[in-house]
């Protein structure tokens, strides 16, 4: 069953290198996906770094081009206009993209728990 849980996290859609993040044998099978998040957010999984200049002012450019998303994540952070870059920007605001599109797969990962719980014949309150 290892091996399925395995295909199946590293398959998600997803830009999180989850299988790196997770051990498998720790996933709360009541809260899978609460438990795989904890797991991906203790070890930084979340925080995408973006390096070179040009790839922050490509990658401000495509997905906030006002910059208006990311100062507002910095600023939720406790930075100071002084002390921002492109590159910290970037960075912030593609961690806050990846972890929007994570918690979007939320019930594809309860699903998929789902289904190996109740083929084990055991039933999770959670499962439907």
């Amino acid at each position: 069953m290892k091996t399925k849980i395995e295909n199946f996290l590293q398959n998600l859609d997803t830009e999180i290198d989850v299988l790196n993040c997770v051990d498998i044998d720790n996933i709360d099978l009541l809260h899978p996906f609460e438990s795989i998040c904890e797991m991906i957010e203790d070890r930084d999984g979340f925080n995408i770094e973006i390096i070179y200049y040009s790839n922050a002012i490509d990658f401000l450019a495509k997905n906030d081009p006002s910059l208006s998303e990311s100062l507002e994540i910095a600023s939720e952070y406790g930075f100071e206009v002084q002390n921002l870059n492109s590159e910290i920007l970037a960075s912030l605001l593609a961690s806050k993209l990846a972890r929007d599109e994570f918690y979007g797969l939320e019930s594809e990962i309860n699903d998929f728990f789902c289904g190996i719980e109740r083929r084990g014949r055991v039933k999770i309150s959670m499962c439907p």
